[in-house]
């Protein structure tokens, strides 16, 4: 990982672990999603979840001529979270499910996208990122933040199984280009008595925020650990989740601009998802050709328009700007365009829900050749 000093003296982000209940619900959207293009790669999809005690509410609108299993389907995404234990009051054997989805048989502008020549389904304002702070091009503090989440989860299914369960959070701050604080929230498991606690602690600080911070710990290091105590009842049982509300986790942890659409339960069709995974590799690709140490792109569609209404680049005095509006040039926007770039009618969405939709080296937008 590179450690060039982040470009802001205080700086923070966030990110969440799996159980997270918003997180839960945008795992369960994406399963839909790539449920349905594996059975019809032009199925159209547009899925919204909401979570909350035993119950998974799904609705919105579904164009496809294949059906289904949905309830096995989200059983099965809750299910690879860890949501499998017997005394927890959300769990994927014991779940309901409330199946509002609308399902449409017309195929409308499948053979349109298949001619290249589709418009947005709707307007939408959409920002790229990248920086060379990490070898991921994203901000450091945000590749902290998933790194110790990430570490959670590898904890709870190992030394951690019989204490830990999928619901957890982290925080990363910096202070004068260093790491100030980590906090980390985790849920225990029912019955934990303070002796587990405290060595569940002691295994969190070593095999979780040392491993994850590596370089960048030191001794002044502020580490928090449930600051405010036991945190038993979580995931869904203990608040509600929705899909989409976890934008800044999904993509630069606050330390870029958002236009706000979300990305979870949605097709390759729309662009608040497509066309942000396009944006970002642009972004990307300006960082990893040398051409600026940062770059932003953005892009604005107007509904049933090929050609976005705005198309942008920005090496935000980091680079050659000339050189960047060049490579945009060469690029096409266009959402039938993206789709075929980046082969988004396979079923990959669900390995982009956890941890941020950038950054992992095997998604097509993180893959720019250089």
């Amino acid at each position: 990982m590179s450690t060039h000093t982040p470009f802001k003296p205080a700086w923070a982000a966030e990110s969440v672990e799996e159980g997270h209940p918003d997180k839960v619900a945008d795992a369960i959207a994406d399963a839909l999603v790539d449920a349905w293009i594996e059975r019809d790669p032009h199925a159209r999809v547009a899925a919204e979840v909401l979570v909350k005690g035993n119950r998974v509410t799904v609705a919105g609108e579904i164009d496809s001529c294949e059906r289904i299993d949905v309830p096995g389907t989200i059983r099965k995404a809750v299910a690879s979270i860890g949501y499998t234990h017997s005394d927890a009051a959300f769990t994927a054997d014991g779940l309901q499910v409330d199946n509002q989805l609308h399902r449409r048989t017309t195929h409308p502008g499948r053979d349109v996208f298949q001619a290249g020549n589709a418009g947005a389904g709707d307007q939408a304002l959409i920002y790229g990122y990248a920086t060379d702070e990490t070898e991921e091009r994203l901000p450091l503090p945000l590749v902290l933040a998933h790194r110790l989440t990430r570490g959670l989860a590898t904890l709870r299914r190992g030394a951690g199984a019989a204490w830990m369960r999928p619901d957890g959070k982290s925080l990363v701050t910096f202070e004068g280009g260093r790491v100030d604080s980590v906090v980390l929230v985790h849920c225990l498991a029912p019955g934990v008595d303070e002796h587990a606690q405290q060595a569940l602690e002691d295994l969190v600080r070593r095999e979780v925020v040392g491993q994850a911070l590596g370089p960048w710990m030191h001794e002044g290091v502020r580490t928090l650990i449930n600051p405010g105590g036991p945190f038993v009842e979580g995931g869904p049982a203990g608040d509600a989740g929705v899909t989409g509300r976890k934008l800044m986790v999904d993509t630069y942890g606050g330390l870029a601009r958002h236009g706000g659409g979300g990305f979870s339960g949605k097709d390759g069709t729309k662009v608040d998802r497509s066309a942000a995974y396009f944006a970002r590799w642009v972004a990307r690709s300006v960082v990893d050709q040398g051409m600026a140490r940062r770059s932003e792109v953005r892009l604005a569609y107007a509904i049933g328009r090929e050609e976005p209404v705005a198309f942008a680049v920005d090496v935000l005095g980091t680079g050659d700007q000339r050189a960047a509006e060049q490579f945009l040039g060469q690029t096409d926007p266009r959402p039938a365009a993206i789709i075929d770039q980046f082969q988004l009618r396979r079923p990959i969405y669900r390995s982009t829900t956890q941890y941020g939709h950038f950054g992992k080296s095997d998604l097509p937008w993180e893959q720019t050749g250089y």
